[in-house]
């Protein structure tokens, strides 16, 4: 994704985005969000997992390869969640994915402090990174009702 603003000489600069994605696991009704353990800026806030889209890497193949790095799972990519959320100073852009387990995987923390799964009315029970709350706000509908859950 390229962008573009003015230099100090009032000229166009081309500049690439750097691409992070991150996956909306939907179980049961519910959905995985991730505590970061590290920087300690941010460790202890909620986010879902993904990561940076590497060159030549497609950006589903990126979300396949990060939940398997980060929570030793396989993942099915579905359908896009939300907008692009511009994240990092505007240097970075934030896609999200809907996703489901395979081969009934369980998520393991091997990168983050904890795990939850959270039904459409928990989801205010955590405190999101900032660039994760608009894309909290377009999953709501994708999750069932509480009593649906049940």
């Amino acid at each position: 994704m390229r962008t573009e603003r003015a230099n100090s000489g009032g000229q166009a600069e081309r500049r690439d985005l750097k691409v992070v994605v991150g996956a909306a696991i939907i179980r049961d009704g519910q959905v995985l969000a991730c505590a970061r353990a590290a920087p300690p800026e941010v460790a202890g806030m909620w986010e879902f997992p993904g990561g940076k889209v590497e060159p030549g890497e497609s950006e589903t193949a990126a979300l396949v390869r990060e939940c398997a790095e980060e929570l030793a799972v396989r993942v099915e990519v579905g359908d896009r969640v939300g907008r692009n959320v511009r994240m990092a100073h505007g240097r970075s852009v934030l896609k999200v994915y809907a996703a489901r387990l395979l081969h009934d995987d369980q998520p393991q923390a091997l990168e983050h402090s904890a795990l939850r799964w959270l039904s459409a009315g928990e989801l205010d029970s955590v405190t999101w990174l900032p660039a994760d709350i608009p894309i909290v706000a377009a999953l709501r509908p994708l999750l069932a009702p509480e009593d649906a859950a049940r």
